[in-house]
Formats: structure tokens, C-alpha cells, sequence
């Protein structure tokens, strides 16, 4: 009853290779938000509320106590993210799973007033890019993270700036659903698009809601780049492209809004508790294809 012309947004995702140390470190109380995360930010970029989410565990034996850490974890997110875990799949399947490893998917279903839509079509030069910080590399980039972690033959429970490195490295992906559709509430139309920053970075993820002929221009040290990646970065000899490319390096989602709205919007955004940066500015570029310069 609160939507006049309701549009249903959907999204899946999963959660990559994070899954791996998590049978190796066997830590798998975070990685059920990470699967409901990936997929209710994904469809918030486009302005909607998440109603509903179904998940599906594939395993070749399954374990209860682990299978309880993973859905306690994705109940977690739902939670967080204000929908309903409405279900989901258990799927036992004997010789394509080694024992003690499984695979997540997750699906995510929202809602959002059609004329609310968010599609950053009325992007335009002079707009302001804002970063919303993440919680560390959310689900992205454990690939390489992981052959970084071997080459430096480092151990989850050695100490990293007081914490131990396993509770860095698998820190779950932070929630922005809640404090951005609040702040929707007063500046819908005022917040010209959203991105996601997961696999491709700033420089893959920005691009997608920009029209042809538009860049991002990011300024490197409008933000500090938390300790994981500039460790990361270091252990790994990793150029600067690539670690843009491959890792959020500190931003989690990115919002476009007019230069003149840009303290109002970052002070709400701050009032429910995200930490926001200034990154940069919209332009003009010679290419056809969007893109993002960092600069």
C-alpha cells in the first residue's frame, strides 16, 4: 500500500573465494551476511527496499553446526537489512563437494516506486561523487588476496594493528541498505545514482551508471586507504590500476549528487552512522565510453 506504481528489482550473487578461507580458517560465521549483502546492496543502487531473500547451501555432506553458523549469519543480514528470510535450498549431493566445503548463492527480491527509480540518467558535469567507506574487502578480490596472504606466509591469528588478521580479512560486507534509504526519504531525487563497489572496483562498478561521455574523476587522497589494502598492497607489489581494479580500497558504494546538496547529503548520511568522503567530481571526457579516472 505504500507504493503507487511498485517495480520489482531482483538481484543475485554469491560469494566467491572468500569461501575458501573459510574452510581453511573455519570461520563461517560472517559469510551469510556477505551472501545477503552482495545482493540487497546490489538492488539498492537502484533505490529499492529489499522485501524478501532466499539462499541456497550445496554441500556434498552436510555438516549442522556448520550449516547453523552460515544461515545464522545470512539471518543476520537480513535482519540488518530490514527484509524477510522467507527460504531457501539445502542441497546434499555426495562426491561434488570435498568434505567440510560448500557453496553459497543468494536472491534477493525488492520494491521501489517506478518514478522513484534511480538510473543516473540526469548525471551531469559538475555533479559530485561521494564514497560511502566500507568494512574492509567486503566479498571481492580474494583471489588475489589470498595468493597475497600466502606469499607473505601470514596466519589468521597473527596480530594486524590490534586485531587478529583473520577477523580483518573476513570482517563481513557492510549493510548500506537502512541509512540509505533514509536518507532516500528526504533527497530521492537529489541522489542521481549509485554504485555498488564490488568485482571491477571504482574503476569497473562508477562507469555503469554514468552516460556516454561522462568520467568520474577521483582524487586519491580525498580518503585514506584502510591498513588491509595499503598492507595488501605492499606484500603484494600490486599497481596502483590494479588495486583499484580489483578491491573496494575503502569505498563500498558510491552516490552522485549536485555540487549544491553535497553537505546536506553527507551530513544525513553521517546522522545514520556512514562515514562519507568527497572523492570527486563529474566531467566531461573525450572517450564515448564512461569511465573513471583517479587522479
Amino acid at each position: 500500500k505504500r507504493y503507487k506504481e511498485p517495480v520489482l528489482v531482483s538481484g543475485t550473487d554469491g560469494v566467491g573465494t572468500k569461501l575458501r578461507l573459510a574452510f581453511d580458517w573455519q570461520r563461517h560465521d560472517t559469510v551469510g551476511i556477505d551472501l545477503v549483502a552482495m545482493s540487497v546492496n546490489d538492488i539498492l543502487v537502484q533505490g529499492a527496499e529489499p522485501l524478501f531473500f532466499l539462499d541456497y547451501f550445496a554441500c556434498g555432506k552436510l555438516s549442522v553446526d556448520v550449516a547453523a553458523q552460515v544461515v545464522g549469519g545470512i539471518a543476520k543480514g537480513c535482519e540488518l537489512s530490514g527484509c524477510a528470510l522467507i527460504g531457501g535450498e539445502t542441497a546434499e549431493m555426495p562426491g561434488m563437494y570435498p568434505d567440510g566445503e560448500y557453496d553459497l548463492a543468494g536472491f534477493a527480491v525488492g520494491a521501489a516506486e517506478k518514478s522513484a527509480l534511480i538510473d543516473g540518467k540526469s548525471i551531469q558535469p559538475g555533479d559530485v561523487v561521494l564514497g560511502l567507506a566500507s568494512s574492509g574487502a567486503h566479498s571481492n578480490g580474494y583471489s588475489l588476496l589470498r595468493k597475497i596472504l600466502q606469499r607473505a606466509n601470514a596466519h589468521p591469528d597473527q596480530d594486524f594493528h590490534g586485531q587478529s588478521l583473520g577477523d580483518v580479512v573476513m570482517a563481513p560486507t557492510h549493510l548500506y541498505v537502512k541509512p540509505v534509504l533514509a536518507v532516500l526519504k528526504d533527497f530521492g531525487k537529489e541522489i542521481k545514482g549509485l554504485a555498488h563497489i564490488t568485482g571491477g572496483g571504482l574503476l569497473d562498478n562508477v562507469p555503469r551508471i554514468l552516460q556516454p561521455g561522462l568520467q568520474a574523476r577521483l582524487h586519491r587522497d580525498a580518503w585514506q586507504m584502510p591498513k588491509l589494502f595499503s598492507w595488501l598492497q605492499e606484500q603484494g607489489g600490486v599497481a596502483d590500476t590494479e588495486m583499484h581494479r580489483v578491491f573496494n580500497c575503502g569505498i563500498g558504494m558510491v552516490a552522485v549528487v549536485p555540487a549544491a546538496q553535497v553537505d546536506a547529503i553527507s551530513q544525513a548520511l553521517r546522522a545514520q552512522g556512514e562515514t562519507v568522503y568527497r572523492l570527486g567530481e563529474i566531467a566531461e571526457c573525450a572517450e564515448t565510453d564512461a569511465q573513471t579516472v583517479v587522479l
